[in-house]
């Protein structure tokens, strides 16, 4: 688990992160340099799980040797299969990362939202819905290895 009291925002208690892997974790099915390692990391204290379409066909031998739970959603709805996959594991201790429109609602719906803004871009909505921006996915990820940046960002 991690834990950070915030002045003005309150006591953040993660216990897992949900990541978008297209446009978050990876560009163009290629997954970031650094993101490996920060989220073998992360996976020493919480639980990491990777929710994609998988659109270029690759989350999963891309992220071979990442201690990580992959899921493939079917076509259709994945906003809402993704907010239920948040609500499953405990919204109030779960942090989420993505960029894309649908990620919206995992976003509104966790602890700890945060967009990212990377090579494709953000959906506004998806930006407007996050607690944190951010222009870098292993500063994303090390929000959280580092929490008192957390703080740093979110006081009052």
């Amino acid at each position: 688990m991690i834990e950070t009291a915030i002045p003005g925002y309150g006591t953040v208690r993660i216990d897992h992160i949900v990541l978008d892997y297209n446009g978050t974790l990876a560009v163009d099915g290629e997954l970031l340099p650094g993101v490996r390692s920060a989220l073998n990391t992360l996976a020493e204290n919480i639980g990491v799980h990777v929710l994609t379409a998988d659109t270029f066909g690759k989350a999963a031998s891309r992220l071979e040797g990442v201690r990580c739970r992959l899921s493939v959603l079917p076509p259709g709805d994945q906003d809402a299969g993704k907010r239920d996959y948040v609500r499953q594991l405990g919204a109030d201790r779960t942090a989420c990362v993505g960029n894309g429109r649908n990620d919206r609602l995992m976003l509104e719906t966790s602890a700890l939202g945060i967009a990212v803004i990377l090579g494709e871009g953000a959906a506004a909505e998806t930006v407007r819905a996050a607690d944190i921006v951010c222009t870098d996915i292993v500063a994303a990820l090390e929000l959280l290895t580092h929490p008192l940046r957390l703080t740093a960002t979110l006081r009052a």
